[in-house]
């Protein structure tokens, strides 16, 4: 499967490798091969880090803290780990003949990902985090729309779904 980004943020869209967080749930970051992919696809870093398997349940256990952060259910805990992965150095940024270089283990990347996520959850688009209005979707986004009523992480995929459930709904209720 590949990765999808529609979070707005860096953190969300690492939320977002967990599909179905309350029901049947699908996990993208299935090995540590995966999280070194996402890393690149994802923008934190130009080259895949190595990736230890310890690397991997750090990454997981990063993303339900945020995750809980992002719906109000967090704890001491989830704080503990955002600030315990947010405290390594983060990716290392330099400007190259082709622009911006991006380098770091998989250390420096979780830390800029939960530096996003601190700066997301404090900052002034906390309010405009959101949760996918499709049936079976939980992934979180920002909402950047205009009056703040975005209902779909993305509308080409779960609000194209959704509007063609919807019709499909009225068609037999006329039936």
């Amino acid at each position: 499967m590949t990765f999808v980004f529609v979070g707005g943020n860096v953190a969300l869209d690492l939320v977002g490798t967990l599909g179905r967080w309350t029901t049947e749930r699908i996990e993208l970051l299935d090995s540590p091969a995966r999280l070194a992919r996402w890393c690149v696809d994802a923008g934190v870093v130009d080259d895949e880090p190595v990736v230890r398997p310890e690397d991997l349940e750090q990454a997981r256990a990063l993303r339900a803290a945020v995750y809980r952060l992002a719906n109000n259910g967090a704890d001491d805990e989830d704080r503990r780990t955002l600030n315990a992965v947010a405290a390594v150095a983060p990716v290392r940024l330099r400007l190259g003949e082709d622009g911006v270089v991006r380098t770091g283990d998989v250390d420096a990347a979780l830390s800029t990902v939960a530096r996003a996520a601190i700066e997301l959850l404090t900052g002034p688009d906390r309010e405009n985090v959101r949760e996918c209005g499709y049936e079976t979707c939980t992934r979180l986004y920002v909402d950047h729309s205009a009056r703040r009523t975005r209902r779909w992480c993305d509308m080409k995929k779960c609000g194209n779904r959704a509007k063609a459930q919807a019709f499909r709904e009225r068609q037999a209720a006329d039936k």
